[in-house]
């Protein structure tokens, strides 16, 4: 968001994030980065992010699960029906939103995050019916490619591993180091090259 207003002087825009500390970098990021008075973060549910009127450009990358408190694959549907309701006619929507890009098998998911289904999500193509059938008309389809997965997933691990490397507090860097090294099985044994992440701007219509 801060870097399309750094683009666009005349815009404004408007986080939402129950995290307060979230929000805070947010805010912080804003007076570094963009004037602070064009932009506001707010401690708050993004389902009702509607409630303060349709916007030209809503971003929602990542935060579907934001918009909905149902079980996948059904929380993508009630996001779609959300970010219907919140952008304004001629308005856009960009989505960034997980798909399979397989069929993932009993040990990929065996090693996912906890539950993990086949089920739970959708191939591309039935990603962008799913936004079709919500009232949009998909402008642009595209796609992370394998780089960008590497470099988000060793970004976060480099991270952590930074700040075991210097870290005295032998309780809490184990804890820390177990939860890194689930995360790192995870990726490598479970999702990598199967979970893809789709970037779709939408159009929406009647």
């Amino acid at each position: 968001m801060l870097r399309i207003l750094e683009a666009v002087p005349a815009a404004t825009g408007l986080g939402i994030d129950l995290n307060e500390e979230d929000t805070a970098r947010g805010r912080e990021n804003a007076e570094a980065r963009a004037p602070a008075e064009r932009v506001e973060f707010v401690r708050g549910s993004a389902a009702e992010g509607g409630a303060r009127g349709p916007a030209d450009l809503v971003l929602c990358l990542g935060a579907s699960h934001a918009l909905s408190d149902a079980r996948p694959p059904q929380h993508t549907v009630d996001a779609l029906q959300a970010l219907r309701r919140m952008v304004a006619p001629g308005g856009r929507v960009l989505l960034g939103e997980t798909f399979w890009q397989r069929s993932p098998t009993s040990a990929e998911l065996a090693a996912m995050w906890p539950g993990a289904r086949a089920d739970e999500l959708h191939d591309l193509a039935g990603l962008v019916d799913l936004a079709v059938s919500a009232g949009f008309r998909p402008a642009w389809v595209e796609t992370a490619g394998s780089e960008e997965w590497e470099e988000f997933e060793s970004g976060y691990h480099a991270d952590v591993e930074e700040w075991l490397a210097t870290q005295r507090d032998p309780p809490l860097a184990n804890e820390t180091r177990e939860r890194v090294d689930r995360h790192r099985t995870s990726w490598l044994r479970g999702y990598r090259e199967v979970l893809g992440l789709a970037y779709l701007t939408l159009i929406p219509v009647d």
